[in-house]
């Protein structure tokens, strides 16, 4: 009656009109007082209202600044989930400055500036500068509404927005995603013996290390991968940090990142490493490098001027590598080195190379192939790296002739070559035999001011010394000798030729960095598969545009603070041609289910190997900056389980970086939960890429040692 009163002086033909918008205004009122807050609807959704009380509060300091990975706002307006603990900030460890801006198509990525020389002060620092542990008890997970709080023990459906079916092309009507059950996660059980927080699954594995019959092989420093597969957590070290950053990481790194001090006792006199305060130092000496890494290179330049560092030579394998100061000063001079030695009594050795950002990789020529395919490396390079190499028939040095190249260099620094008391005179003597029965020539021996010999050896580009032979030992492997993949294949007895019967492919690449974009067409070495030249050109154009337009501009990734990076489904190496003018390096890794495409990535001058996703890699925990994964999770996860999978990249992933993950939106919908579980912040960006930054947080809450 009072609306009709107020309404009095309208026509009745208007007055019911008036009366409809009356009741509208007041419904929506309702409507507005019940519902939630704007801050949890999406479409209200900013940076700032993702993060907990005490994810906004950083230590007062001049330098602080936010965590690294800031939250995100897709352009479909789904807001990115903030599960994870904040990044603890360190008053004299510093973080890059980061500030938010809108990509073009409105998603959030940061913008940051490149992290300071002073993160790493000097070397004299006291122990009483050493800031506080940089990891903290966990704060909840944030709760975004639409995608669950995805702690542990609970389900979720997938990621915000996916329940109204715009994932399936809009409209509604799609499939429903059964939901994803979450572990709980627990640290890692570890044998006797083992460090809790350098625990590498296949090679730490003390029961099947016990139950070996024999170690004269070095069987005990191959892989024996666990049953069932781990699906725990690494431990942080106690005071673990975020790494000094690239340059200066080179030479010098935190000491309680890699806090294994016996290497300075051990080597204490060759000059490898020093502890200096809060750090090691690493002065770039060796036990064959008297005056240095930088004059020893210059000295096997001297006396071989046809190796052209970076031109001719662009691949190189260091095996036995040490702290790996070979390759990492031969970055220089745009030679990228896949430095190799075990995991045995020199503590840690490539767990400091990866936390310096030299390229490294546990292996150890034991019984088993090297994973890496047949002609690869450039040169390969030993400096008193203690292999007998003529032991067992000669099968460790023919496993280097394998993945030589035709017309490689192999570089030869040890006590035989120069010394002559009787052990050092008989394993020359067994040295001269054996590369002489496989053909390989003596190109220059030689000795050093220091009196440091040194011998360089070459391979063949034919067939023709091994055909002239008079003796046909070691034979000549045939094609019948079964399959030429490496990927947990016993020695060869037999001598690789240096040419296949396709006779193809083996010729020596273009010189860097043309190489790159060869033009050339090839087999893959394990399969008949042939690739062409459009193909990979096609890959390479692919990548270097969604790099350049996608991954450098619209992830939340400081690009600045990479410098170890994985890919871990490689393909012709695209995503890693395309970073080639970035200060880092990439691991570029062929999944063994996939095709062989590893023998383009050597011939493009990129360096990668073999693995099987459904084991754990071999590397030390916390050893990779960023992890790039590309179509490969949905065949993968019908072999093992996808909450294995993230406990391994949990694993390789240091605290503070990022993994980034291309696949369908139903993959996303799986993995996603699982990250958001282990209170990674998460990002979706145009409905195919996941990116997730790793935060400090562990199940016990204090990152210590067990």
């Amino acid at each position: 009656m009072a609306v009709s009163s107020a309404f009095s002086f309208l026509s009745d033909r208007k007055r019911p009109i008036a009366v409809a918008v009356v009741l509208f205004i007041v419904l929506s009122s309702l409507f507005l007082l019940l519902s939630p807050a704007p801050s949890a609807l999406p479409f209200f959704s900013s940076p700032s209202s993702h993060l907990s009380s005490s994810e906004t509060s950083i230590p007062a300091s001049s330098d602080a600044s936010p965590p690294e990975a800031p939250t995100s706002l897709a352009s479909d307006g789904v807001s990115s989930r903030t599960t994870a603990d904040p990044v603890p900030v360190s008053a004299d460890a510093p973080l890059p400055t980061t500030t938010t801006a809108v990509a073009s198509d409105g998603v959030f990525s940061s913008t940051a500036d490149p992290p300071r020389p002073d993160a790493a002060a000097a070397a004299g620092d006291s122990e009483a500068d050493v800031p506080s542990p940089d990891h903290a008890p966990p704060t909840p997970p944030v709760e975004v509404e639409g995608s669950g709080s995805a702690g542990n023990n609970e389900t979720t459906t997938g990621v915000s927005g996916e329940r109204d079916g715009e994932w399936q092309g809009g409209g509604g009507g799609g499939a429903v995603e059964e939901p994803v059950e979450l572990p709980s996660w627990e640290l890692c059980e570890v044998g006797k013996g083992v460090m809790a927080a350098d625990y590498i699954p296949c090679l730490d594995n003390v029961g099947a290390i016990k139950a070996l019959k024999s170690l004269r092989h070095m069987e005990h420093r191959e892989r024996h991968c666990p049953e069932p597969r781990p699906r725990c957590l690494v431990p942080l070290p106690e005071r673990y940090r975020r790494p000094v950053p690239w340059p200066l990481s080179r030479d010098m790194i935190w000491y309680n990142n890699v806090p294994h001090p016996k290497l300075v006792e051990y080597k204490k006199d060759q000059n490898w490493v020093r502890k200096s305060g809060n750090y090691f130092v690493f002065p770039g000496g060796g036990t064959q490098f008297k005056n240095g890494v930088t004059a020893y290179i210059r000295f096997i330049q001297q006396i071989l001027p046809n190796i052209q560092w970076g031109i001719h030579t662009r691949t190189v394998l260091d095996v036995g590598c040490g702290v790996a100061s070979f390759g990492g000063y031969l970055l220089d001079r745009n030679v990228i080195t896949m430095s190799l030695a075990p995991k045995d009594e020199h503590e840690a050795q490539i767990q400091f190379a990866l936390e310096r950002g030299i390229p490294a990789f546990l292996a150890v020529i034991g019984t088993q192939k090297l994973p890496f395919p047949d002609n690869s490396f450039d040169v390969i390079h030993c400096a008193r790296c203690r292999v007998h190499w003529y032991a067992d028939g000669g099968k460790p040095l023919l496993e280097l002739n394998r993945v030589l190249r035709p017309g490689g260099y192999y570089i030869w620094s040890a006590t035989p070559v120069y010394r002559k008391d009787q052990r050092d005179v008989d394993d020359w003597k067994a040295m001269v035999a054996l590369t002489k029965s496989i053909c390989w020539r003596t190109v220059v021996k030689s000795r050093d001011i220091n009196k440091i010999g040194v011998v360089i050896y070459q391979k063949p580009t034919s067939n023709s010394c091994y055909i002239d032979r008079k003796n046909n030992e070691p034979p000549l492997c045939s094609e019948d000798d079964g399959s030429r993949s490496p990927w947990y294949t016993p020695l060869d007895s037999c001598l690789f030729p240096a040419v296949s019967s396709s006779g193809g492919g083996n010729s020596w690449p273009i010189s860097w960095p043309e190489r790159l974009n060869m033009k050339h067409t090839t087999t893959s070495n394990n399969s008949s598969i042939q690739f062409s030249q459009e193909k990979i050109d096609s890959d390479t154009n692919h990548w270097k545009d969604l790099v350049s337009e996608v991954y450098l501009n619209e992830f939340a990734v400081n690009w600045s603070s990479v410098r170890n990076v994985m890919d871990m489904n490689a393909g012709f190496g695209g995503f890693a041609a395309s970073l080639i003018h970035q200060p880092l390096w990439v691991m570029n890794v062929v999944p063994v289910d996939q095709p062989d495409t590893l023998p383009i990535i050597f011939n493009r001058g990129l360096i990668g190997l073999y693995h099987d996703w459904c084991e754990s890699f071999n590397t030390y925990p916390r050893t990779y900056d960023l992890l790039h994964m590309s179509y490969l999770l949905g065949p993968l996860t019908k072999r093992c389980h996808i909450i294995e999978v993230a406990a391994e990249i949990d694993r390789i992933l240091r605290p503070g970086r990022w993994f980034v993950l291309q696949d369908t939106i139903e993959v996303i919908r799986k993995m996603e939960p699982i990250l958001r579980s282990l209170h990674y912040r998460t990002t979706i960006v145009r409905h195919q890429f996941l990116v997730a930054a790793k935060g400090f947080w562990r199940p016990d809450s204090t990152g210590s040692q067990s």
